[in-house]
């Protein structure tokens, strides 16, 4: 989600539709071949380096948004001019050049705000003129004695940053190598649901996913279906390399990050929902992977129980390794976003799979995802039911209708709630907040009946029996 330099990078060498050859080479080795070809090693240093920072954040732009591959084809950018940058197969490299690009060959251009290398568009000059920078206007400005940033900021604007030291790794694709599709979770998801909802702007016809919340739900299944329909793609709801790819088509051209104007991707759009955890970490997503984990282990003992407490101890890095080590992860003892995906879907998993009568208890389990407007199910049937008895001690929190229907007025009930006990009034209802809403649903239930009773809603009980909620 966040950019990086390839090891490597392919180039075409022709116009994109051309028979022409593919070269790989790597990136350091592209970019002296481009300032080789078109810049002269005689310049100052200065407009060298400037040159140098625009051709290398073009490049990544070009990778980072998978300009080319994004669109079918096999490679990364052309040597055409007309549409990238030169590059000559097998030519001399100017040796100034080469250690200039050997000390700052990770180094990139981004607009103040945003994530992605900038479209570092630039042209000599002189023969051809274009926004952006000015090769020979760059030696004048060199010769004035302007810094590299200083050149950069002329002909780009002052909100630019220089990136310096961005991680280096091989080439991969953005497809996750999986359909996403109703019920998937996980980060994949959560930019499928921000890339659809901007792309709505300019396609009003796709509707607006309420929530980008990582849950392939109803709501996410129905835009996709529109996307689908709109750029005549088989309209099964299903994200597959083809609508992958599409939907990233489309978002980087409404954003227009191919362009100098770029819109932008701010850090929040990448950001995603799973970020890794590991000791030390404190918080209430420690406490929801603590939740999961310690559930998990009521039906697998390779995996230890897991204090509840929301503080990355010892004790929950001992948990996460275990349960690496059962499911064929790395073992790092550090929850990463692939080792949270499993875990939160083995919990989906396990609730799926359990018989009837476990759901016999007072209060249903977490179904293992956060509820959010325009969720449709029981888990929303129940937490309705539970806010209308809660309503009747604690009369702020508004009655909702037991429709099983995430609308405005279950979304405020929530808000109520979590306002009047003191969690973050988000309207959604995550493992804290259902576990808070169904622990003050039993206490009340069980203070009318007299007794204490055990329950499903929170981890551990796993064999209770209980009359039907009441309304």
């Amino acid at each position: 989600l966040f950019p990086y330099v390839p090891e490597y990078i392919t180039v075409h060498l022709g116009p994109p539709d051309s028979p022409a050859e593919n070269v790989t080479v790597s990136f350091p080795e592209y970019i002296k071949n481009v300032a080789s070809s078109e810049i002269y090693p005689t310049w100052p240093e200065s407009a060298i380096r400037a040159n140098i920072l625009a051709q290398i954040s073009f490049a990544l732009n070009r990778v980072y948004t998978e300009y080319y591959r994004s669109r079918g084809y096999d490679f990364d950018i052309t040597n055409s001019t007309a549409y990238d940058q030169s590059f000559v197969k097998g030519r001399d490299i100017y040796e100034n050049i080469s250690q200039i690009v050997d000390e700052i060959f990770n180094d990139y251009l981004s607009r103040r705000g945003a994530v992605e290398p900038l479209y570092a568009s630039y042209c000599d000059g002189i023969e051809v003129s274009c926004p952006g920078l000015s090769q020979w206007g760059s030696v004048a400005l060199a010769e004035q004695g302007y810094t590299p940033y200083q050149i950069l900021t002329t002909y780009y604007g002052d909100d630019i940053d220089i990136v310096s030291d961005a991680p280096v790794q091989g080439l991969s694709e953005s497809y996750p190598g999986r359909t996403l599709q109703l019920g998937s979770i996980g980060n994949d998801v959560f930019l499928t649901q921000v890339r659809l909802n901007r792309i709505s702007r300019n396609y009003p016809a796709i509707p607006k996913i309420e929530v980008t919340d990582a849950l392939f739900g109803p709501q996410t299944e129905e835009a996709v279906r529109k996307f689908q329909q709109i750029f005549s793609l088989t309209e099964d709801g299903i994200v597959g390399r083809a609508t992958w790819y599409k939907i990233a088509q489309v978002y980087n051209s409404v954003k227009r990050l191919s362009d100098l104007n770029s819109e932008g991707i701010p850090v929040e759009e990448v950001t995603g929902i799973f970020e890794p955890l590991q000791i030390g970490d404190t918080g209430l997503k420690v406490r929801e992977l603590q939740y999961f984990l310690d559930f998990i282990s009521e039906f697998n003992n390779a995996i230890p129980p897991t204090t509840v407490d929301g503080i990355f101890g010892q004790n929950t890095k001992n948990a996460v390794e275990s349960y690496q080590q059962e499911y064929g992860l790395e073992v790092t003892g550090i929850a990463d976003v692939a080792t949270l995906e499993s875990i939160y879907n083995n919990y989906r998993g396990f609730v799926a799979s359990l018989p009837e009568d476990y759901f016999s208890a007072i209060t249903q389990l977490y179904p293992g995802f956060p509820i959010v407007r325009g969720y449709e199910g029981d888990p929303v049937t129940a937490i309705q039911e539970y806010l209308n008895y809660i309503s009747n001690d604690i009369p702020q929190i508004p009655k909702v209708t037991v429709d099983g229907i995430f609308g405005p007025a279950t979304e405020d009930a929530v808000r109520t709630y979590q306002e009047i006990f003191g969690l973050a009034p988000t309207g959604m209802v995550s493992a804290t907040t259902w576990n808070s809403i169904t622990s003050t649903y039993r206490s009340l239930y069980e203070s009318r009946q007299g007794q204490s009773t055990q329950y499903g809603g929170d981890v551990g009980n796993n064999s209770s029996q209980n009359p039907q909620s009441p309304q």
